[in-house]
């Protein structure tokens, strides 16, 4: 199996729009059926599908894996959004479950320090998967903490926050960087210091107000879009639409 970042980068020949498959039924059948319905109408227009805890909780490891395999199936790398963060114990099981799963790659948050951070990536780097940190979220109410003053242990300097998790994700070689397209300057000011090291994966387009070009344009590689597309009229439309978005960039 080839690595995570590869796979990804075959997959974005396609499409560099990631479904954010955020689905609010409370009907577990129906999360299963309408799971795998966006993979089989939407796939051709993506390149991966990612999963929130909201969506993996009622399903269980069975069906994750049934659905994992289609997302496969059809072309696909799937990622568990657990925003994971925790002690190196319950991390290290965690990410045993979620290989085992089926999963590509986790998103995970850097607050849990750089020497967790740094077991998280070895762990899923042997198992040819990929580690993508929070650097800074797309809704309005992120910049309370991801704005928040912290001093580098390092330089004992005061910084942003979201600039030691910048900092920590291109030090420890993680795969890719979660930064909201509603900040298109820090996706670009990312982009620069990440000299290719990793990509930029930018959800917030449309319904939280993020544009895709102006993501794109800023140095995001993939556009992490749910609502947009679910709650449209002809989600196969809007999924076309912001496909060819990012094959013109």
């Amino acid at each position: 199996m080839s690595s995570f970042r590869k796979r990804m980068k075959e997959a974005s020949l396609r499409s560099s729009v990631i479904l954010a498959n955020d689905l609010d039924d409370k009907n577990m059948i129906l999360i299963e059926k309408k799971t795998i319905q966006n993979i089989k109408t939407l796939g051709k227009y993506l390149c991966a599908i990612k999963f929130n805890f909201h969506l993996l909780l009622p399903l269980g490891e069975k069906k994750i894996k049934k659905i994992n395999k289609i997302a496969h199936d059809f072309g696909l790398q799937t990622i568990a959004d657990i925003k994971l963060n925790d002690i190196g114990n319950t991390n290290m099981i965690t990410l045993q479950r979620l290989w085992n799963s089926g999963f590509d790659a986790v998103i995970v948050n850097p607050i849990m320090g750089p020497e967790n951070l740094s077991e998280l990536v070895k762990n899923a780097h042997k198992n040819n998967r990929g580690v993508i940190t929070l650097v800074h979220m797309s809704h309005p109410g992120a910049k309370l903490g991801y704005g928040l003053r912290v001093q580098d242990p390092d330089t004992k300097k005061m910084t942003n926050i979201h600039e030691l998790f910048l900092k920590w994700s291109y030090s420890f070689h993680v795969d890719g960087i979660v930064v909201g397209a509603t900040i298109p300057k820090l996706i670009e000011l990312s982009y620069k210091k990440a000299k290719g090291r990793f990509e930029i994966y930018s959800p917030g387009v449309g319904t939280q107000g993020g544009d895709p070009h102006d993501a794109l344009h800023a140095g995001a590689k993939y556009l992490i879009v749910g609502r947009t597309i679910l709650n449209s009229k002809n989600p196969q439309l809007e999924a076309k639409k912001l496909q060819e978005s990012t094959l013109k960039s």
